[in-house]
């Protein structure tokens, strides 16, 4: 059975756009300490910030549970990492309250328990 959980937030993406940002605050830094020490504090605080952030996103994309938006899953696949985190049941079995609806696996909106199509994207449900 599918479900909806949180998805991928931070990314490889974001990672790669981290190390763009991270060039940018080293050439920053180095320009503005020829001119005004004041500006250069101001590099390496960007620089320090893009590095923490990429380190994040990277983190998050390579770990086997990451941190996301929403995603669909079925059954036995990764746990939220924030209900694991902050102590959630985990129970596949409990009944939900949407125990008569399902969700499209295509384009993930909700459909009712005997559909045979989604009615948003119009794609044969499994």
């Amino acid at each position: 059975m599918r479900s909806i959980k949180p998805g991928r937030g931070p990314s490889m993406h974001g990672g790669i756009v981290g190390i763009f940002m991270i060039c940018f605050g080293i050439g920053w830094t180095l320009l503005a300490a020829q001119a005004s020490g004041f500006m250069a504090l101001f590099g390496v605080l960007w620089t320090g910030i893009a590095v923490v952030t990429t380190v994040y996103n990277f983190k998050n994309a390579t770990g086997k549970n990451r941190y996301s938006a929403f995603d669909i899953t079925e059954a036995g696949e990764e746990p939220d990492p924030l209900n694991t985190r902050f102590g959630a049941p985990t129970d596949p079995a409990a009944p939900s309250a949407d125990a008569d609806r399902r969700f499209c696996p295509y384009c993930g909106k909700r459909v009712e328990k005997d559909f045979t199509y989604c009615q948003s994207c119009g794609r044969k449900l499994k």
